[in-house]
């Protein structure tokens, strides 16, 4: 740990702010939605003293107040960052939405973090530990990011902390489930009629001390005698777990051979070990009761963070390179260093604009700075690499959330987090350095949204106000991708889910007052000739005057997928003037761009000009141009027209435990598996084929059908013939509805 800095409080309304990166820890909080995250940041700010004991700020709300749209959906869907101090060390609490349709925020709370906190549920169980939660687990893992374990919900009827131990040992220890390991156990109240025991305070391992909440403010009492001997076995097993990480190799000998071991000892050991990402405490938390200070166990969590989680100092920064990609040297973490800092999450309010969220990585950023502004956007898997979008531009106010407040701040050190105002070019992922040493940060990976919604402006105002409403929909969301539709002309918003839908609905509505409708997303298909054919058009038009004459035969014969149209000039003698050739050829890729029977384009077909007349006077660009046309589709009236739908490849991760029903499933949705192979422990890669017709919806049929644990990507592989009976009821459909898509 580094030497301890202060934080200080400015002037009157001015926010709390660290003079050193040593006094400031950044924590995401990550967890199955309802496990009770939001309810843990308000009870640790209470504690801290940010709040008064309603739980509320000066303006009347709450430390992580939702908008709107969150408070009519009774659930979070964006990132919050709640700062508070405890102990001299300001602490960054990003409390993340737990549905797994806003991964996206999740991903950015993990960017701006240099610990985690894991929120399970007493009152779900095993279900607390979802597989999203289990996910981001191995993700930090990977980076070797802390991690600590908070059990909520123990004050309900029916909960066991030590079944919840269990579970979390047997699912986040891996291997080595002593690494997962409580430091502190609940004390329950009297039992109630209904058999519920209230959660009155806790007992910690190591200092064998009880910490009772019971009136409302933490009150330290030595366990009585008969609460002793339940205690070893666990206190044991705890010592144990924090000697086989520390370094001094002759701790656990001395140990076992009954000498006993430092309190102080074992608490560095626990910290250095919690900081190393290496052994993960489990504690637990309940909200303050009516009237009362502090929450249980909040204290506790406080000190962990302060005492055990990392400083920013202790944690590697994301690699930079040059605007080009040249390599750089790695960052510090030093306030005087270069400008490095990331727009972690974009919003929009109502009175200041766009806000930025941005976390400070090296240097120091103040109102008024210049800053040079770079990014390629976030990583998009299965689409080109965006080109580099570059601007300089003077940074706005700098604040500090508190509520719906934004607090002013002087400046921003490495190591913390701001809100900065106007930073109108910016978009989540980009890089702010200096001007005269600009710079790129490695990008974090987003998931790539795979449910589409195809949209339409519900009125002529609305058609005046989408484009630029989409634009600020998607800039505020990368996990957002809008698609203008070559060849369908639908405008389609990709998004994670159902939830993220509605959401992107809700927000244009409502933030961008913009109504849209929502209409049937359609595939691009196109068509082809089944087998060869021919065709006669005739263009003959006498209306006094100058007439139109046009005469041109062609031949049209199928090609292999991916060859489109083919032009072949076969004339001789000149019965088509040689001026005239390119107008036939214009003609029939127009007629084949509009289609022939269904309305989609005509691919992969040879079309020969092999002969034609024409006229001295009346023969014109034009006449053979609808020459051209009419004799394609007279050639398409004597041959069978054959309908082709794009394939995707799709690769679809799950569990073992999945294999059978996922491989099932896709061979109903019209899949051919190409193979399966093992990703890792416990995981299958099942590799197939599948008609992108089959799996519009198949973001949320999998997330269904493998309980979130199944993740899948796609990409476009070819197109190829639709069956027979399947062509022709999509012909009858479209007949009905009136309509080209599908």
């Amino acid at each position: 740990m580094g030497d301890k800095a202060h934080t200080h409080t400015g002037a009157a309304g001015r926010a709390a702010t660290a003079d050193h990166p040593s006094a400031i820890r950044n924590v995401v909080l990550v967890g199955h939605s309802g496990s009770g995250k939001t309810t843990l940041v308000e009870a640790l700010a209470q504690t801290a003293g940010a709040v008064n004991r309603a739980g509320r700020v000066e303006d009347g709300t709450t430390v992580s107040d939702h908008d709107g749209i969150e408070q009519r959906r009774q659930r979070s869907i964006s990132l919050t960052l709640v700062p508070v101090e405890w102990d001299g060390v300001r602490i960054n609490l990003l409390d993340t939405p737990g549905y797994a349709d806003f991964v996206g925020e999740l991903r950015a709370g993990l960017r701006a973090a240099d610990a985690a906190l894991f929120v399970v549920s007493a009152a779900q169980e095993a279900d607390a530990v979802a597989a999203t939660t289990r996910a981001v687990w191995e993700e930090c893992a990977a980076v070797g990011m802390p991690r600590a374990i908070v059990v909520t919900h123990l004050d309900t009827a029916r909960t066991s902390f030590d079944a919840m131990t269990r579970i979390c040992g047997e699912i986040f220890g891996g291997d080595d489930p002593d690494a997962v390991l409580p430091l502190y156990l609940p004390v329950h109240g009297p039992e109630a009629a209904d058999g519920h025991a209230p959660l009155t305070g806790l007992t910690g391992l190591l200092s064998q001390r009880i910490f009772d909440y019971s009136g409302g403010e933490r009150q330290e009492r030595p366990p009585a005698e008969s609460q002793q001997a339940p205690l070893a076995d666990a206190r044991n097993r705890l010592i144990e777990g924090i000697i086989a990480e520390s370094e001094d190799e002759t701790l656990m000998d001395r140990y076992l051979g009954g000498a006993g071991i430092d309190i102080r000892t074992l608490v560095d050991d626990l910290e250095r070990a919690v900081a190393r990402g290496t052994f993960h405490p489990v504690l637990t938390a309940a909200p303050a009761a009516d009237g009362a200070r502090q929450g249980i166990g909040t204290v506790e969590l406080l000190d962990l963070i302060t005492g055990g989680f990392p400083t920013p100092l202790e944690r590697p920064l994301p690699a930079v390179t040059t605007l080009h990609g040249a390599s750089l040297p790695a960052l510090d973490c030093d306030p005087q260093g270069p400008l490095a800092a990331e727009v972690v999450k974009t919003d929009s309010d109502p009175y200041i604009g766009r806000l930025s969220l941005v976390r400070v990585f090296s240097g120091t950023l103040r109102p008024d700075d210049a800053v040079h502004i770079s990014g390629h956007g976030l990583d998009d898997p299965g689409h080109e690499a965006r080109p580099l979008h570059e601007t300089e531009i003077r940074v706005g106010a700098l604040s500090s959330p508190f509520g719906k407040q934004q607090r002013p701040v002087t400046a921003c050190i490495a190591g913390d987090l701001v809100c900065v105002a106007r930073l109108d070019t910016a978009e989540t992922g980009d890089t702010l350095s200096a001007p005269d040493h600009p710079l790129l940060m490695q990008p974090w990976t987003m998931p790539d949204p795979l449910l589409p919604l195809a949209i339409e402006a519900h009125g002529k105002a609305d058609e005046d106000k989408l484009s630029q409403g989409l634009a600020r929909l998607v800039a505020e969301d990368p996990t957002m991708r809008l698609e203008q539709n070559q060849d369908t002309h639908q405008v389609v918003l990709w998004c994670l889910g159902e939830a993220h839908l509605d959401v992107a609905l809700d927000r244009l509505r409502t933030r961008f007052g913009v109504q849209v409708d929502a209409v049937p997303h359609r595939v691009a298909l196109r068509e082809t000739f089944a087998g060869p054919s021919t065709g006669r058009g005739r263009h003959v038009k006498q209306s006094g005057g100058h007439g139109q004459y046009a005469i041109c035969e062609l031949d049209v014969e199928p090609l292999p997928p991916g060859s489109g149209i083919e032009f072949v000039d076969k004339v001789v003698g000149g019965s088509v003037p040689r001026q005239f050739i390119p107008s036939v050829e214009k003609g029939v890729r127009a007629q084949a761009a509009r289609g022939l029977t269904t309305g989609h384009p005509l691919v992969d077909v040879r079309v020969t000009l092999r002969d034609g007349k024409s006229h001295s006077v009346d023969s014109s660009d034009a006449a053979f141009q609808t020459a051209g046309a009419l004799a394609l589709r007279e050639a398409a009236g004597e041959a069978r027209i054959q309908l082709l739908e794009p394939v995707a490849e799709v690769r679809v991760l799950i569990p073992d435990d999945y294999v059978g029903p996922v491989m099932s499933d896709l061979s109903g949705r019209r899949g051919r598996v190409t193979g399966t192979e093992q990703s890792g422990t416990g995981r299958t890669l099942v590799r197939a084929e599948v008609p992108e017709l089959e799996i519009g919806r198949y973001a949320v049929d999998l997330r269904s059908l493998s309980h979130g644990t199944g993740r899948f990507g796609r990409s476009y592989a070819r197109h190829e013939a639709m069956p027979p009976q399947l062509a022709d009821r999509l012909h009858q459909q479209q007949q009905e509805n009136g309509t080209k898509g599908t």
